[in-house]
């Protein structure tokens, strides 16, 4: 057992038939939770959700496992070895996701340090995530999200929910977590009950997260405390590595995306998502290098490297999810019906010149138009990546746009990016 009590002896596990599709969308909706909560463990300093982490690090391994299993059992002749080769693929890239988002927590578990200049970038790097114990007593207990309204009425949403089995702590002899014992809602819809025990996870406002988690919890909520940097080449090392973080998960999106719908577009964007991420860990290295002479404490500069070289380890798994589309190797039926669960999709579209877009102004992500797409980031050919969920900017021609929506407006939205549409 480890110094911190948190890793348990493996889990025993035999195949049973499952749905492979069922295990593949749980898989991407861990994936993106453990990119989350890591970071926001990070920033925080919060060991509580860096545990969390580990929880769900043993989770997906036990997903990759039923995955590997459930695939062997389906291939039956060379076509279906074909086919499946790529969603191997796609499990392992998921696993490398996982591990990365586990050394990412081991940050704050290990007490490798981090300057305080990265706190300092914590607005803007991943708003606020909090982890919450629903008390019995609140006002959210045993109602369900439409009943309290809680986006609606504080900005604040339940990104996931953990109900059952024992909390994880350095004094636990046994070390299981309750991988096997409890209940994970990574996706909590209207109709989903808070019970008291949950462990809630929350998104908000800063300026709303405080009385949301007082009525949830009814424990008092204290954020971390942030001071401005001192250093110029470490504040620039801390606004690359917070780039670097939304880049990669952009490029997650994207590669489960391309995966997903068969798209050569969305790989491509991928690909270049990956090779701008390895430019800036270069160039972060080299600000966080230059930074160790002049910080007051070289050593604490230890779990930002981790934290750029694990961002690139996600970045580069990003790319390993397309590879089945790079090399048209057709997606196999078991992804198509993972697919066909949600209308909702990512579009990859190019602004032509004189089109309906050309000149568009959007506004938190949202362009003006009728199409209700959500713009959630710009590739332009002389600077690079714009990402806008949070900002306004104005479209331009030559823009590639990377939108979600559903597929009647994406149809609609790629109508009005064509020349011919005016």
């Amino acid at each position: 057992m480890d110094p911190f009590g948190d890793e348990p002896s493996p889990v025993s596990i035999e195949y049973e038939p499952v749905s492979v599709k069922d295990v593949l969308v749980e898989m991407k909706d861990t994936a993106e939770l453990l990119i989350d909560l890591s970071y926001s463990a990070v920033l925080h300093r919060n060991e509580d959700l860096a545990r969390e982490v580990l929880r769900l690090e043993r989770r997906m391994d036990v997903l990759e496992m039923r995955a590997r299993m459930g695939l062997l059992m389906a291939s039956r002749n060379p076509g279906d070895a074909e086919q499946l080769a790529p969603v191997l693929g796609i499990v392992a890239a998921t696993g490398t996701i996982s591990d990365a988002a586990g050394d990412i927590a081991k940050i704050v578990l290990e007490e490798m340090g981090l300057p305080e200049a990265m706190r300092a970038a914590l607005p803007e790097a991943a708003g606020v995530l909090v982890r919450g114990v629903v008390d019995a007593d609140s006002p959210y207990a045993d109602r369900t999200l439409q009943d309290i309204d809680l986006e609606s009425e504080t900005g604040v949403r339940v990104i996931a929910l953990r109900r059952g089995g024992r909390r994880l702590s350095s004094d636990d002899p046994s070390g299981s977590g309750g991988a096997g014992d409890e209940d994970w809602l990574l996706n909590p819809g209207p109709t989903t009950t808070i019970a008291p025990d949950d462990v809630a996870f929350l998104r908000g406002p800063d300026a709303a997260i405080e009385g949301v988690y007082e009525t949830l919890t009814g424990s008092p909520y204290e954020g971390p405390a942030v001071e401005t940097p001192d250093v110029d080449d470490l504040e620039r090392a801390v606004d690359t590595i917070v780039h670097m973080k939304n880049l990669s998960e952009l490029a997650i999106d994207l590669a489960y995306s391309s995966v997903l719908f068969d798209s050569e577009g969305l790989a491509e964007e991928v690909r270049n998502l990956e090779v701008e991420v390895d430019a800036m860990q270069s160039r972060f290295e080299a600000w966080t290098l230059r930074a160790a002479g002049d910080a007051p404490d070289p050593v604490a500069l230890r779990g930002l490297i981790r934290l750029g070289t694990s961002t690139e380890v996600i970045s580069d798994a990003a790319l390993d999810l397309s590879e089945g589309v790079f090399r048209e190797i057709e997606v196999h039926p078991v992804v198509g019906m993972a697919v066909g669960e949600s209308d909702e999709i990512i579009a990859r579209i190019e602004v032509e010149s004189g089109s309906t877009l050309d000149g568009t102004t959007i506004a938190a992500g949202v362009p003006e138009t009728e199409p209700t797409m959500s713009v959630i980031a710009i590739r332009r050919p002389d600077e690079g990546w714009l990402l806008v969920g949070d900002a306004d900017a104005e479209i331009r021609e030559g823009d590639v746009l990377i939108s979600k929506g559903t597929r009647t407006a994406a149809e609609a939205f790629e109508e009005l990016a064509a020349a011919t549409a005016r």
